[in-house]
């Protein structure tokens, strides 16, 4: 897997195959739309599909929170696991604004639409996570403040809570 580094253990190299699965279904089935109904028509239908799709997810987690007895802010989306707790790498980075934030340094599904060229059809699925956090709580908003499909070197995912970023 040219875009990846070496895995950590055979769980992470697992979570990174499936993940690649994924990506190469959701790619080939986005470029399948595009093809038959043109790019701004497949692009709005795919665009539909993964706010859906995020909807379901959020809406999930939000019920999990609800369960527990616990608000639905943005501290609290954070508790309850959404993907695997192995593939997808993390650290703290500093921004160029002087703030630190939480960076995913390595998407296992952005490193193979890199891998493939297919940046642009794979950065309709990271709508996936403004979907996400609005289904959860609609009084949120998920920003993309850097996306590696963008050229970036790391994702940032900012959450708006009344205009003000968490």
């Amino acid at each position: 897997m040219k875009e990846f580094p070496e895995p950590n253990d055979a769980w992470e190299r697992d979570v990174w195959l499936l993940s690649r699965r994924m990506a190469l279904l959701y790619y080939h089935m986005a470029k399948a739309i595009v093809e038959r109904l043109g790019k701004e028509e497949g692009e709005k239908l795919i665009s539909d599909a993964v706010w859906r799709y995020g909807e379901a997810c959020g809406k999930r987690v939000g019920e999990e929170v609800l369960a527990r007895g616990l608000p639905l802010d943005a501290a609290n989306f954070g508790m309850i696991p959404d993907l695997p707790s192995r593939g997808w790498r993390e650290q703290t980075v500093e921004l160029p604004e002087g703030r630190s934030a939480d960076a995913v340094v390595l998407c296992p599904l952005a490193a193979v639409w890199k891998e493939i060229g297919a940046t642009d059809l794979g950065r309709l699925y990271c709508l996936v996570d403004q979907a996400k956090i609005h289904a959860y709580n609609p009084g949120l908003r998920a920003v993309h403040s850097k996306n590696v499909l963008d050229g970036d070197d790391y994702c940032v995912i900012d959450i708006e809570e009344g205009g003000k970023r968490t």
